[in-house]
């Protein structure tokens, strides 16, 4: 015989927040347009730490800027190889700059283990064939609106390695645990690693990739390709909606095209035709 069953409180409860939370992102979510395109894209890295970029002859040994390291390098490694470029490799949270280094003292050697389906990657599943001094270097600064020394705030998750400028991972606050770093602007960070012309930068920097382009914008500062982490998405509100939308619109008008969403947060703008 059956009969109806009735769900247990804790299902109805999971049911109701999973329901509520759906509605909050949908509700927060910025609305942005992908542009048509003709472009041949090439995603280079892990699942976790892997970037699309447009597949251009102008990458080859070209000087390019990858703002955000974490533990997984893996886009860094495998773009500087395919395309033997120059990669000025951005970070000064300790842990990345430790694992850096740790990729440092294998260049040259192959990859002896897999890649981690995780964001910490070993050193030893990197293959670094190929890969001198000249194509990876380690900048350990933090990229800002201003040259300073400012507060880096830690994530929420102290298992994760990526620190905040806007700490929006924590409302935006300004009491939560930090480290001290020294930051310094776009034409500063170009200046003291003599680089002429950017094709492509990568900006995965915790919410402040916002306050960057803005500046950038102002200075004329323009790579070809933009690679852009908007981590707000991950904690929507009104505020980082706004932010967003409007990064997205000031990109727009100076020329950039939105031509790929790669992962749910990373975006893929261009000026080439």
């Amino acid at each position: 015989m059956s009969g109806n069953v009735t769900p247990s409180p804790t299902f109805v409860k999971r049911v109701i927040n999973r329901v509520i939370r759906e509605v909050h992102l949908l509700k927060h979510a910025p609305r942005l347009q992908v542009s048509s395109h003709h472009f041949k894209l090439v995603t280079l890295g892990t699942v976790y730490g892997g970037w699309t970029c447009i597949d251009v002859p102008e990458l080859r040994k070209a000087q390019v800027v990858s703002c955000g390291l974490g533990e997984d390098g893996s886009f860094d490694v495998e773009f500087a190889r395919r395309y033997d470029a120059q990669v000025l490799v951005v970070d000064p949270t300790p842990r990345a700059i430790r694992h850096f280094n740790d990729i440092a003292a294998r260049f040259g050697q192959a990859a002896t283990t897999s890649y981690s389906p995780t964001g910490q990657q070993t050193a030893t599943s990197y293959e670094l064939t190929g890969v001198s001094p000249v194509n990876l270097k380690l900048y350990p600064k933090a990229l800002w609106n201003e040259s300073k020394r400012l507060r880096f705030y830690a994530p929420t998750n102290q298992a994760h390695v990526s620190h905040s400028i806007t700490n929006f991972q924590n409302d935006y606050r300004t009491d939560t645990a930090h480290i001290e770093v020294d930051a310094v602007t776009i034409e500063v960070l170009m200046a003291e690693n003599r680089l002429n012309s950017v094709q492509l930068m990568k900006l995965d920097i915790e919410g402040a990739e916002i306050e960057v382009l803005q500046d950038m914008m102002d200075k004329g500062v323009m790579p070809p390709q933009l690679l852009i982490e908007y981590d707000e998405l991950n904690f929507p509100s009104p505020r980082s909606k706004e932010r967003i939308e409007s990064c997205h619109a000031l990109l727009l008008t100076r020329g950039y095209r939105l031509v790929n969403i790669h992962k749910p947060s990373n975006f893929l703008y261009t000026t080439l035709k």
